[in-house]
């Protein structure tokens, strides 16, 4: 599916990124892959990892059309990374976040447009369903967009598609490693927000592979969610360091206890399969498209009325022995 493509990858030096480039490079044959983003030393510093001759490193913000158009030039395939994904952060800096998430994304569904790209998957999170924060809004509305870009294609075959996801493992500015920065500073206790609370959780790899497979399901226009495992926080804290006390902190701004990726509201649009949910579009488009049936031939079902995908009602519970081994895994990956 990418051999010989070009692959655009906005905010491609964070975790995702990384591991995205790394996969294609052991599976595939791409005749380019490009990393677009705007910190030139961490550009610097990846380059020395992944230095193949199908590397390209671009410096641009996606607040910037201009520049992402003439980044997009002869692009196959897109992954939209790039956003400004702190809760407490995007309260305190309302605009900053709605530039970067908001106005990015349509000044990326507009490169992508003028460039013809075949197909571009848009990452999202739990927190983009019924949102309680700004980041979660933020994202919905980055959601909608993309969805709705579907619209706006004329007789051109492009397609886009979201992914919704939970906290990813390990990644970069995820509570895990700070949690370990705090057990290698000598802390004798661990803050949580609240002893109740529960996260999705997938790991980095599993979060690529979810992406590359949906390239090839897509339609156009799926937000497509995986069955991953929930956790409470009290328990991830157990299984990283039972040695230390639990302080209760209380919930930060914009926090919900329990997160969600299927909300009950769209339970009319969502069809199950074997490992992941579709929520179908809600506008109707141009072109009727039965998302039953997917790319690759797969079936769903519509779930029943009233159906909710959250962490804290979910079927699959991740142990702390099956914490402790994916944490291994990815730094096993990322070596």
């Amino acid at each position: 599916m990418l051999n010989g493509k070009n692959i655009l990858i906005t905010g491609g030096t964070g975790s995702f990124g990384k591991q995205f480039v790394r996969t294609i490079l052991k599976n595939y044959k791409p005749n380019k892959i490009i990393i677009y983003s705007r910190d030139e030393l961490k550009q610097f510093e990846m380059a020395q990892k992944f230095n193949d001759p199908c590397m390209r490193y671009f410096i641009g913000d996606v607040r910037d059309l201009p520049r992402l158009q003439k980044a997009m030039k002869d692009v196959d395939f897109v992954v939209h990374a790039a956003a400004l994904k702190h809760v407490p952060i995007a309260e305190y800096n309302p605009m900053e976040c709605i530039k970067t998430n908001v106005m990015g994304a349509q000044n990326l569904i507009d490169a992508c447009i003028a460039n013809n790209v075949k197909s571009t998957i848009a990452l999202s999170t739990d927190k983009a369903a019924s949102p309680a924060n700004l980041y979660g809004a933020s994202k919905l509305v980055s959601d909608k967009l993309f969805v709705a870009a579907n619209n706006l294609t004329g007789t051109n075959d492009i397609k886009f598609s979201v992914v919704r996801y939970g906290n990813v493992l390990g990644s970069r500015g995820s509570v895990i490693p700070y949690f370990e920065k705090l057990i290698a500073d000598g802390a004798t206790s661990l803050p949580i927000t609240e002893p109740n609370m529960t996260r999705f959780w997938i790991t980095i790899q599993d979060g690529v592979d979810f992406v590359l497979k949906n390239f090839a399901r897509m339609q156009g226009g799926e937000i497509f969610v995986p069955k991953i495992p929930s956790m409470k926080m009290t328990e991830m804290a157990k299984a990283i360091a039972p040695h230390l006390e639990q302080e209760v902190i209380g919930i930060r701004p914009g926090e919900k206890l329990h997160e969600l990726m299927c909300p009950v509201d769209d339970s009319h649009i969502t069809l199950e399969f074997h490992d992941h949910f579709v929520i179908k579009p809600s506008i109707t488009f141009s072109m009727p498209v039965d998302y039953t049936t997917n790319a690759i031939n797969e079936k769903g079902k519509n779930v029943k009325a009233g159906f909710e995908y959250n962490s804290r009602d979910n079927d699959i519970w991740l142990s702390h022995e099956e914490l402790l081994l994916k944490l291994k895994q990815t730094k096993e990956e990322e070596k």
